[in-house]
């Protein structure tokens, strides 16, 4: 018995030594860092091991650390590899009681040794980085010495109208940059016309913040879509240009010369252009370039031309960047347009009243002659103890000759009207502004005191003659009656705008990530209009003192606030702020005892939140508050008649609105697919709302409108954009929309109506390029305009339009290109006699290259071949009681023949 259990004792402590040495065994590990030469780790890298009986294998994680485990042998080698670094080997013993080794740190180098020939067969096309989106042009297919413009046309996300204002996923491109400076003060045009698709290595789209937001480091404020075009490297040395020379039936003609001189950082450019064919050089503010009305994405596709009336348009412009030490910049530039518009159309107004409407048909002619000139200088300059300093004075002048002639009917029941205004005036409009933006550096990262300020002065003279004659049919009575009416006005005004506005803050970084800022903002406007008004007619041509004014008004803001912003990491990002905003209007005529005065103290709440749930994945939540002041045309006290329909008197005892805004958006990048998709809600209520407010009686044709404030305005606005690539990366896919609802608030008769408004928009674009010898592209766009008013009875109005458009152009040869596009427009809803057409357009050209390197081109082109571009100039709008629609004439039929010669040189190699 005690010899069994002596045995069974040692069998137990053979099994309990025998199993601890493999448990121990078993459980050995290796961990250690992986780092580059600069010592950050290194993700990624491969970690192999072989031992006597093992053979494991790991990767680095984000960090450079690495850990093997489960380890049988006691003597193990580790190869450490990554492409393009030298490959690390290892040898690591364990020795006895040791179960685990930290392995000293593994630096690795770059591979010296030559490699075979790597062909690269696709270059990443675009790139997230956050608030910048970049764009590689060789990922492209653009055909060769194409501009800028056509190339944006072909890449994903981008819309160009035929006016060259140019959309980015949704959202208008406001300015641009070449090699991160202003290139032409911004103007876009002039980028995507002049620059060579062939010199952009890549294109950055940016969510721009401004200057001050920049330098804070708080970006609180509204972003806004800005360009970025990086040259490439041989491209940022070069002088190019090029000269166009055409002639056309219908007396269609152009002529253009411009030259640019890129010098690494100095650059210098020249342009001209003179032509009836509304091709504009300039925006000067204007989305369209020549000063008609605004284009939107509807008009994506539509090749019909968007300006309105006959234009001819001279332009000349010179904008320079010098370097003129390593602390100082210099750019500035001149630009002047001179642009002659005749318009012809027609229209009808419809004001509906409690029992009666009151209509107004007229056939009108308007003739422009405007000279517009700009000066404007930017300094920016890094002091030598880095403060920053940015000084940008602006000068413009603008002289304006105007032409109205305007032939009415108009009827109210038993009431009606024919006759006839003309209005010849003459306006001079000089602007001066001077803003300079300060930014003191501190030892402290992130601490800044940052200063900006703007002072401007604005002057408005201008010089009317005033015609109406009426004949005036009134059967209400008994006997029908007519009378005449005639009027004659000449009105002198002038009007001056100064303002001053400034800001102060201070940024002190406390805690970890976070930024606390103290501010104060002022502004001041001050507003001084003079109107003397005098009647030739019947009184031996003395001055009306009932019409005239001379009027003093001054508008008062004082803010002081708190923001406070957190950001941890790159995926978390929220600003909340808080202020008090005393604001005042004061203003006072001349001669009276009496001074219209208003104050009031606003408390103003502003958040902003970021989430991104992934690099590629953000949602975004803001509110914003702030004061509209009213216009001067609200608030002039004194009755305006010198349109004797439509007699406007002022009100000056209105309050500043008080705009909230609470918005939210959701955009979502799909790389490895190429897809992108965003959308944004926001939701507006305004208070003290500014309004119309309308009188008029059933037994006249003449309406009195006035303005008050009110409250319950607000919009709801919704919209959406979807790009992809269909069916494979030849072929892309872009859908938006966006449907605004609008609760709108006037006066009717002192009577408070309510007209809600519902706008819907859709767009398809499905791009196919083939290669860079073929593109074509399909657009649809269908749009609704639908109205229900209250007062003074419930109507409902929809109007419809529906476009389909297709274009494309192909390479016959290295030589011959070809082009076509043809859209068809559909209107519904509109009043017959005003849209009374479909129209059709079609577009067509044939180019030729020749010479060296194919640097001249002949191009001949014939624009709307169905001569219908000429009658789809509509507008329609419905505001307050009113319906309007109106149609003017436009550009015609014409063919041309031009003639292009593209020129670049290079420096001499050294």
């Amino acid at each position: 018995m005690r010899i069994i259990l002596s045995i069974t004792m040692a069998i137990l402590l053979f099994s309990t030594v025998f199993l601890k040495a493999y448990a121990q065994e078993n459980h050995r590990s290796i961990e250690g860092l992986v780092v580059d030469t600069s010592g950050l780790g290194l993700k990624g890298v491969n970690i192999r091991l072989v031992g006597e009986q093992d053979t494991l294998k790991t990767v680095t994680d984000n960090n450079g650390f690495y850990q093997l485990k489960g380890i049988n042998g006691k003597v193990v080698n580790i190869s450490y590899s990554m492409f393009g670094l030298q490959i690390v080997n290892r040898s690591y013993v364990f020795k006895k009681f040791v179960d685990q080794i930290y392995a000293p740190k593994i630096s690795m180098f770059p591979q010296l040794n030559l490699i075979d020939e790597v062909r690269i067969l696709k270059v990443i096309p675009v790139i997230n980085r956050g608030d910048t989106i970049q764009f590689n042009m060789r990922a492209f297919s653009v055909p060769e010495k194409a501009m800028l413009e056509d190339a944006l046309k072909i890449m994903p996300g981008f819309q160009v109208l035929r006016d060259g204002t140019t959309y980015f996923n949704g959202q208008m491109i406001t300015s641009v940059q070449v090699d991160g400076r202003k290139f032409f003060d911004g103007n876009l045009l002039m980028a995507t016309k002049n620059l060579p698709a062939d010199f952009v290595k890549h294109l950055e789209v940016i969510d721009d913040y401004g200057d001050v937001s920049q330098e804070k480091g708080i970006k609180n404020s509204e972003s806004e879509k800005i360009i970025n075009i990086v040259l490439e490297d041989n491209k940022k040395k070069i002088t190019f240009g090029q000269a166009t020379l055409g002639g056309g039936t219908s007396e269609r003609y152009i002529g253009s010369v411009g030259v640019n001189k890129f010098n690494d950082g100095q650059e210098i450019s020249v342009v001209t252009s003179v032509n009836n064919t509304n091709t504009s050089l300039f925006t000067f503010g204007s989305p369209d370039g020549a000063g008609g009305r605004s284009s939107g994405l509807g008009d994506v596709g539509d090749f019909s031309d968007q300006s309105d009336g006959l234009n001819k348009l001279s332009s000349i412009g010179i904008t320079f960047s010098q370097n003129l030490n390593k602390y100082i910049s210099l750019s500035g530039g001149y630009t002047y347009q001179n642009r002659q518009n005749i318009t012809e159309g027609n229209s009808l107004l419809t004001s509906s009243y409690y029992g009666y409407k009151i209509n107004k048909k007229e056939d009108f002619e308007r003739k422009m002659d405007d000279n517009f000139h700009r000066v404007q200088l930017e300094i920016n300059s890094t002091l030598k103890n880095q403060d920053i300093l940015k000084i940008v004075p602006k000068l413009s002048f603008n002289r304006s000759y105007n032409y109205n002639l305007k032939s009415s009917n108009l009827s109210n029941y038993r009431i009606r009207e024919r006759g006839s205004y003309n209005d010849t005036s003459t306006t001079i409009n000089p602007n001066a502004e001077f803003s300079m933006l300060y930014s003191k550096y501190f030892k402290k990262s992130k601490r800044k005191l940052v200063a900006d300020g703007r002072i401007s002065y604005q002057s408005l003279d201008k010089d009317e003659n005033i015609r109406e004659d009426y004949v005036i049919y009134d059967s209400t009575g008994i006997e029908p009656v007519i009378n005449f009416f005639e009027q004659k006005q000449l009105v002198d005004s002038r009007n001056n705008t100064s303002s001053m506005k400034g800001s102060v803050s201070y940024v002190e970084p406390f805690f970890d990530h976070s930024l606390l800022e103290v501010l104060y903002d002022i502004d001041v406007t001050n507003i001084e209009a003079r109107r003397a008004v005098r009647n030739p007619i019947g009184n031996g041509g003395g001055w009306v003192d009932s019409l005239g004014i001379d009027y003093a008004y001054q508008f008062k803001s004082y803010k002081t606030g708190l923001n406070y912003q957190y950001e941890p990491n790159e995926r978390f990002r929220v600003n909340m702020g808080f202020s008090v905003q005393p604001v005042s209007l004061s203003g006072k005529i001349e001669g009276d005892t009496i001074t219209h005065e208003y104050s009031n103290v606003n408390l103003v709440p502003t958040t902003n939140l970021r989430y991104r749930f992934s690099k590629n994945f953000e949602m975004e939540l803001n509110y914003l508050g702030k004061n509209i002041q009213p216009n001067f045309l609200h608030i002039s006290p004194v009755r305006d008649n010198s349109n004797s329909r439509n007699i406007i008197v002022g009100n000056p005892s209105l309050k500043a609105e008080f705009y909230n805004r609470f918005s939210t958006s959701l955009k979502k990048f799909v790389t490895n697919k190429g897809q992108y998709f965003e959308t944004n809600f926001a939701y507006t209520f305004i208070n003290n709302k500014i309004v119309s407010s309308k009188k008029s009686l059933s037994n006249e044709t003449v309406q009195e409108t006035t303005y008050e404030n009110t409250d319950g305005y607000y919009d709801v606005k919704w919209n959406y954009y979807f790009n992809t690539p269909f069916l494979n990366d030849n072929f892309q896919m872009d859908i938006s929309g966006n449907i605004d609802y609008l609760n709108n608030l006037s006066f009717v008769n002192e009577l408070k109506s309510t007209t809600r408004q519902l706008l819907y928009n859709q767009n398809l674009i499905l791009r196919y390029n083939w290669n860079e010898y073929f593109e074509s592209v399909f657009n649809s766009n269908y749009f609704l305009n639908r109205a229900t008013y209250e007062l003074p009875y419930k109507n409902k109005i929809a109007a419809h339009s529906f476009l389909l458009s297709l274009g494309g152009r192909g390479y016959i040869n290295d030589k011959f290109m070809v082009g076509t596009e043809m859209s068809q427009k559909f209107y519904k809803g509109y009043v017959s006699e005003i849209s009374d057409v479909n129209p059709t357009i079609i577009n067509a050209y044939v180019e030729y290259n020749f010479l060296k390197n194919n640097m001249a081109m002949l191009r001949f082109q014939c624009f709307d071949m169905l001569d219908q571009n000429k009658n789809v100039g509509i507008i329609t709008e419905y505001v307050g009681n009113d319906v309007f629609e109106s149609r003017n004439n436009r550009l015609g039929r014409y063919f041309m023949l031009t003639l292009n010669m593209r020129l670049q040189s290079y420096p001499n190699k050294k």
